[in-house]
């Protein structure tokens, strides 16, 4: 029987996170998978971990990976220690917060169970899903992010910034990842595109957003090092 794993890294997370593993631990996944949940905590200032271990107590029916950095690195490098880790047939981006839908793990991972996808993208711009009203300028440098990557990649990408990725875990694990905060995306879809005949979907998503207030943390200056790492690596492979 195939296995989900589900990467989450964390970072100062421990009032909400419960919230999250709870919609993990209620979704039932097609054909009966079985999921792996990775959690990496990247060295919160909260109480993140002990949120973590009391879920984990509470919850032993949930199989509950947890690793922790002993200096905080970003949530790239959490990434690139939950998929090390790894051991299932497909391995899932999933946020510690609430701006995406675990309910929505089956529509991610049909085209991978169908066999005609080998990474899926869940975009929030694309189909009829809900999605909070925030930021114009984000979804404008969203945009123009996703337009820069794909003039470099010469795919189609709706949503490169997509926090919801799938990959078979052979094709992820099989790729040298290096950026350690959150050029994790245009890197890792450069990358990914290079992959010999590898065959990329994108699905819709909802998305659920949060404001500053309520602990969202990409800004400016990480949209600067995104259109940093669409050059780097695209043009200097």
């Amino acid at each position: 029987m195939n296995t989900l794993s589900i990467v989450i890294p964390a970072y100062n997370e421990g009032p909400t996170i419960h919230r999250i593993l709870n919609k993990v631990k209620a979704v039932v996944l097609a054909g009966g998978m079985n999921k792996e949940v990775i959690i990496v905590n990247d060295c919160s200032k909260d109480n993140t971990e002990e949120a973590i271990f009391a879920y984990q107590a509470a919850n032993p029916d949930l199989p509950i990976s947890y690793y922790k950095h002993a200096v905080n690195q970003g949530k790239g490098a959490a990434l690139h220690t939950g998929i090390e880790k790894a051991t299932g047939d497909y391995v899932l981006i999933q946020d510690a917060d609430l701006e995406y839908d675990p309910e929505e793990y089956n529509i991610l991972l049909k085209p991978l169970l169908s066999g005609f996808a080998d990474v899926v993208y869940g975009s929030r711009f694309i189909g009829g899903e809900p999605h909070r009203i925030l930021f114009f300028w984000h979804s404008i440098g969203n945009r123009w992010l996703t337009l820069a990557s794909n003039m470099f990649t010469n795919l189609n990408l709706t949503d490169m910034e997509t926090c919801y990725k799938v990959f078979r875990r052979e094709i992820i694990q099989g790729i040298k990842l290096e950026e350690k905060r959150f050029g994790f995306e245009p890197e890792v879809t450069a990358k990914i595109s290079r992959v010999p005949k590898v065959r990329i979907y994108e699905v819709g998503i909802s998305y659920y957003g949060r404001t500053y207030e309520e602990g969202k943390k990409i800004g400016m200056k990480d949209a600067f090092r995104a259109l940093y790492c669409i050059v780097k690596y695209n043009l200097f492979k």
